[in-house]
């Protein structure tokens, strides 16, 4: 019912992407796109590339992001080449944490992993880097385009906090949650396209935290079948809805009701960061590529009802390296 009455008071959810398909690219733009990196599949794995020996430190990166954050690596892709390097590294860093949660057995050893990289980003920051292929890379950006250190730590520091199995107490917690990782991580790009700009920090923040509530709605499904939730507990009680109901795939009114409070809240934040559009210098643009994921996701969810457990959510969409590249030639974000 409370998803009915936000329907009629805030009128519909328009999800869409303005004119995507109002102009065709010149046909050598559409040549390249079918080139682009990660349309084709590679037999390597990253776990054969077991350091900077293996395929090297750059390589290793690459590599690292193309598995296991593959929107994040086309968008790297579509940075100017001189940050595409550096871009590479601070995602991989962010992908190292990221998967700390899920691959340790104990919360002692997923600390003691965030201490290694506090210790990392404080030698890096005294030409003394690990010889560790992320770190490595990791140091060079820093180098070459002297990045905050602030940002780097803030990331840590908030995925060290997220190693509790704790859902969101609210709406709020997840939006601070993804502010200092998905946003932090999008100032940091910011600075290595040479931005310094108070509207383009503005729409970077809208967007990391539209990313972080995505990226807590598209795990749901998998956090289930492990037995956990994390979804805002304030939404869920307004609408009744238990823990247990998301263990087990209930797809009742309320249930929807839930997803579409949390859904909508990320397409606010697009919304937000769009409003900055005529004010954000073009040279920022590319950092913010990642809208267009967040955007077809959004749609999808949107077509089925809100269903956070419809097959068609888990499956990828082909013609996102597309979308990505007339996105990146209309300059638009």
């Amino acid at each position: 019912m409370a998803a009915s009455v936000l329907r009629s008071a805030c009128g519909p959810l328009r999800l869409g992407v303005p004119g995507l398909c109002r102009r065709r690219p010149p046909r050598s733009l559409w040549a390249r796109a079918r080139r682009l990196p990660g349309l084709v599949g590679s037999s390597r794995s990253v776990a054969a590339a077991s350091g900077a020996g293996a395929l090297g430190s750059d390589r290793y990166c690459m590599e690292l992001l193309r598995k296991r954050d593959y929107e994040g690596y086309l968008c790297s892709l579509l940075l100017p080449a001189k940050s595409r390097s550096s871009a590479f590294a601070l995602r991989a860093f962010n992908v190292e944490l990221a998967q700390v949660k899920d691959s340790v057995s104990e919360k002692t050893i997923g600390l003691m992993r965030m201490e290694f990289w506090k210790k990392t980003v404080d030698d890096i920051y005294h030409d003394n880097p690990p010889q560790q292929p992320v770190a490595l890379e990791l140091w060079k950006a820093v180098k070459r385009h002297n990045l905050t250190k602030r940002w780097l730590m803030k990331i840590i520091d908030e995925r060290e906090k997220n190693l509790d199995d704790k859902a969101y107490r609210n709406i709020q917690e997840l939006e601070n949650y993804a502010e200092n990782t998905q946003s932090a991580l999008l100032y940091l790009t910011l600075e290595i396209l040479g931005v310094k700009d108070i509207h383009a920090d503005h729409a970077a923040s809208h967007i990391g935290k539209a990313q972080g509530i995505v990226t807590c709605l598209r795990a749901t499904p998998y956090h289930g079948s492990r037995r956990r939730v994390f979804l805002p507990m304030d939404i869920c009680m307004l609408h009744g809805v238990s823990q247990e109901d998301f263990l087990r795939k209930n797809q009742d009114k309320n249930v929807r009701d839930v997803i579409y409070d949390i859904a909508s809240q990320a397409h606010l934040h697009l919304k937000h960061a769009r409003s900055f559009h005529k004010s954000v210098p073009v040279k920022a643009f590319p950092a913010f590529l990642q809208t267009v994921a967040l955007e077809d996701y959004l749609k999808k969810i949107q077509r089925v009802d809100f269903d956070i457990f419809h097959p068609s959510l888990q499956q990828k969409n082909t013609l996102l390296p597309l979308s990505l590249y007339i996105q990146s030639w209309r300059n638009r974000y």
